[in-house]
């Protein structure tokens, strides 16, 4: 019988990696990852003339892309997005279904998790300048998707969705950044004490 070991952290490591390695780990982190973001969505305040509330969902996303890795934050956003179409509350406000308007935010949560994760194992979250750019660059990517397709789908033009389903979000989003820019360097900092 095999006992699991801590690895020290080095470059190409993402924060979960620290843990001890075995397939439970990864699937209670993919399940973790999902539940996570699916519970900061219902951290949801409306936004006057938008159909996209203000959440922690987004966070929560490039946090899991972001701690898990490309792969896994991927597999943690897919199984958000799957159990949430199938029925599962936890879309913002207690929704689910994939005809929101506001899915496609969830499409680029994916993408974006994938793209923070495959970063960070590049050591994008060990300095405060580079989490930022991590952050912005996720964010970037989510709503990347997510206004073209409320445009789409609430039948907005492209400067209104742009005014409904961007604008309002920039400023929660620089103070998301700012957090992150804090808290994953320090883990790091805690974890090579």
């Amino acid at each position: 019988m095999s006992t699991a070991a801590v690895a020290p952290a080095r470059t190409g490591q993402v924060l979960a990696d620290l843990l001890p390695v075995s397939r439970v780990r990864d699937i209670a982190l993919v399940a973790g990852g999902a539940a996570l973001t699916g519970l900061a969505a219902q951290i949801a305040v409306p936004v006057p003339g938008s159909p996209v509330p203000v959440t922690g969902q987004t966070f929560a996303a490039l946090l899991v892309g972001t701690t898990l890795g490309a792969r896994r934050g991927l597999a943690a956003l897919a199984l958000y997005a799957v159990a949430g179409v199938a029925g599962m509350p936890w879309f913002a406000d207690g929704k689910s279904g994939g005809a929101m308007p506001s899915f496609g935010y969830i499409i680029g949560m994916m993408l974006a998790a994938f793209v923070v994760g495959a970063l960070a194992r590049r050591g994008a979250d060990r300095s405060m300048l580079r989490m930022a750019g991590t952050m912005l660059l996720g964010e970037a990517i989510i709503y990347a998707v997510g206004v073209p397709y409320l445009a789409y789908a609430a039948d907005l033009s492209a400067s209104a969705a742009i005014a409904a389903g961007l604008t309002p979000f920039l400023i929660g989003d620089a103070l998301k950044a700012a957090l992150a820019m804090g808290l994953l360097p320090s883990a790091w900092k805690l974890v090579k004490r």
